[in-house]
């Protein structure tokens, strides 16, 4: 018998469909990585083709109840790894709008929402207000990649990514006094929604944060969790946290895990790297299986019956709702107009629309109210719509605006040890931005505390790659004691990211490894040759090495006796000087070994501190002196 019966969507064994849309939701993500497409565009795509008006393959209808069981756990866990990785510390900067955006604005496009769908589709008011609360949020599961596309300004990206994150559970909150508004109308009933709102909020964020400590606090003891538990420890937990919280008060869930994600990514804990890795890898998953899943109960039937006043809908939204809300939800802020602008026109809607769109019309469907198919096929269609028009034509915006980042100058250093961070003192020193990746949380404080931009992590992983944009890193420099790492950091930097350069340390007995090195046209062996990274590194903690400015001006050559005497003079030790990074002219970058010196360069050098003066003499001799201090930074200094 085949599987597929149009006519009787119950000979579909309910395994069988959702082991379709799970191959399809994976499939489709990759296609959609390798044309470079927003992944929503081929998962629903996908999700309709197979659907009851496609091959039939997929009917989310055979699921029965398990499929909101389904849904509602899936969106749990997407939101607790959006959450996972939202700063504090890049929130901190632009707090008040973020905070406006997705209180007031979330506000603002309910209201304007909802009248534009009763205005150009005549729909009754509780059908628009719906409407209004499910195009509440943005959808971080398409912002994050397009901001990462885009290498937007870190300001604007922090505000987009942020607002895509925690708008998700206040927009899904929205939808649900919709709801109950609609299904019980009267004033009675509207106050008691709205006080039953702030139950939610209030114990959704005390859940969260109580929750979200105590998961990072099991993280740390590795007594209690054993070596490999980490991941499906969370995993279990976080779904407990959302189930705990829905069965204490209800639809308080989703918030709940939001606020626990955030929590949990800004506290350390010895799993942080995989949680985050297995987290994303699970939030591919589910994203792809929902997307397909609920495209699947889209009919072309109800697309067509919204006509053209749906798309006038759609377009509405994009053109008046969203920039005249956040012009005014950020006004008084640090944003400047033109950032502004950009945020205002980038507002794609993503999986938390679409899976609370279908369990509403659901819910208006056994409630016996008409409308519920209407209602989610203006969801779908402002999905393909705000996600089509975002990206297509956010990289010109942008561009126009002037808020994509000038070009790829930014340095990512492998490494957040003392010699590490000498290197990075002295590019940021030069105007350069310089960001830094560890996986060890003592390094990274002590970076922090230095005022560097740390990404705690394991630096081989796309995931903490983005996080540290790498789409706006033009070198990339392997800078620990590991060489065999150093290489493979450069060769993902290059496969991942496409970075242009890459900078690799090695060791004065990997002579193997330099020359392999060396035979690439786009990496270069780290300073002036090979070198003890680690013994440098315990010469800085113990406060042994010196760093100092050096100009070259070639030397005159010697002759007669001064010849005979410099063709005796003894060697430096080695390791008594390393040179860090090369100033030509206006542009400055890690030193490199195929270096040969020019009249005018400019070198930062690091000294064995016992040595400085000899070292300091033998280099003279050989056309190196100390560049003098200009006097406003020497008196910046004194004082």
């Amino acid at each position: 018998m085949s599987p597929v019966d149009h006519a009787d969507p119950s000979l579909l064994h309910p395994s069988l469909v959702l082991v379709i849309a799970l191959a399809a939701g994976v499939i489709g993500q990759a296609v959609a990585r390798h044309l470079r497409l927003p992944g929503i565009v081929v998962l629903l795509a996908a999700g309709v083709g197979l659907g009851a008006d496609g091959l039939g393959w997929v009917r989310p209808e055979a699921l029965g109840e398990g499929l909101f069981s389904i849904v509602h756990l899936a969106v749990a866990v997407i939101l607790f790894e959006g959450g996972l990785n939202l700063e504090m510390s890049r929130l901190r900067r632009s707090q008040s709008a973020i905070r406006r955006l997705i209180t007031l604005g979330a506000l603002i496009t309910l209201v304007l929402g909802a009248l534009t769908a009763w205005a150009l589709l005549g729909w009754e008011p509780r059908r628009a207000l719906l409407f209004g609360s499910l195009v509440v949020v943005t959808g971080p599961t398409v912002i994050g990649p397009l901001v990462r596309e885009l290498r937007l300004r870190p300001k604007v990206a922090t505000v987009l990514e942020a607002e895509g994150v925690l708008i998700d559970p206040i927009g899904a909150l929205l939808a649900v006094v919709a709801l109950e508004v609609a299904l019980a109308p009267g004033a009675g009933a509207l106050a008691q929604t709205g006080v039953g709102l702030l139950g939610r909020i209030g114990f959704g964020a005390a859940a969260g944060a109580a929750g979200g400590a105590l998961l990072a606090l099991l993280l740390r003891l590795t007594r209690w969790i054993p070596e490999g538990f980490g991941n499906i420890t969370a995993l279990a937990l976080v779904l407990l946290l959302f189930e705990l919280s829905e069965h204490v008060v209800e639809h308080s869930g989703i918030l709940a895990v939001t606020v626990a994600g955030v929590v949990v990514g800004n506290i350390r804990s010895r799993v942080d790297r995989d949680l985050r890795e297995f987290k994303d890898q699970i939030s591919i998953l589910l994203i792809g299986l929902l997307f397909v899943l609920l495209a699947a109960g889209v009919r072309f039937a109800d697309l067509r019956a919204l006509g053209w006043s749906g798309l006038l809908v759609v377009v509405v939204l994009i053109v008046v709702v969203r920039p005249f809300s956040v012009l005014l939800c950020t006004a008084g802020s640090t944003l400047s107009v033109r950032e502004r602008m950009l945020v205002g026109w980038i507002a794609p809607r993503g999986i938390v629309a679409a899976a609370i769109a279908s369990i509403i019309a659901v819910a208006l469907e056994a409630s016996g109210r008409p409308g519920g198919n209407e209602l989610r096929a203006l969801v779908f269609l402002t999905i393909i719509g705000t996600v089509v028009v975002a990206g297509a034509t956010a990289p010109l915006v942008a561009r126009l605006l002037g808020l994509r980042l000038p070009g790829r100058d930014a340095v990512a250093i492998l490494g957040a040890e003392g010699l590490s961070l000498a290197l990075a003192a002295q590019l940021r020193e030069r105007g350069l931005s310089v960001v830094l990746l560890d996986a060890n949380p003592q390094h990274c404080r002590r970076a922090e505390e230095e005022g560097f931009d740390v990404v705690f992590g394991n630096a081989l992983e796309e995931r903490v790659m983005q996080r540290a944009r790498f789409e706006s890193v033009g070198s990339a420099v392997g800078l620990t004691a590991n060489e065999t790492l150093n290489t493979l950091f450069i060769g993902r930097a290059r496969e991942l990211f496409s970075v242009p350069r890459g900078y690799v340390a090695v060791g004065g007995a990997s002579t193997g490894i330099s020359h392999e090195i060396l035979k690439g046209d786009e990496t270069q062996l780290l300073f002036d040759g090979t070198h003890d990274v680690e013994r440098w590194n315990v010469r800085e903690r113990h406060g042994e090495m010196d760093v100092v400015r050096l100009r070259w001006s070639a030397p005159p050559e010697p002759e007669g006796d001064d010849a005979e005497e410099v063709a005796d003079e003894a060697p430096l030790p080695a390791e008594r000087f390393l040179m860090l990074t090369l100033t030509r002219g206006k542009r400055t970058q890690p030193m490199h070994a195929s270096f040969a010196p020019q009249e005018g360069d400019e070198v930062a050098m690091a000294l064995y501190g016992p040595d400085r003066e000899a070292t300091l003499a033998w280099l003279g001799a050989r056309g190196w002196t100390p560049v003098e201090e200009p006097e406003d930074e020497a008196e910046a200094t004194d004082s």
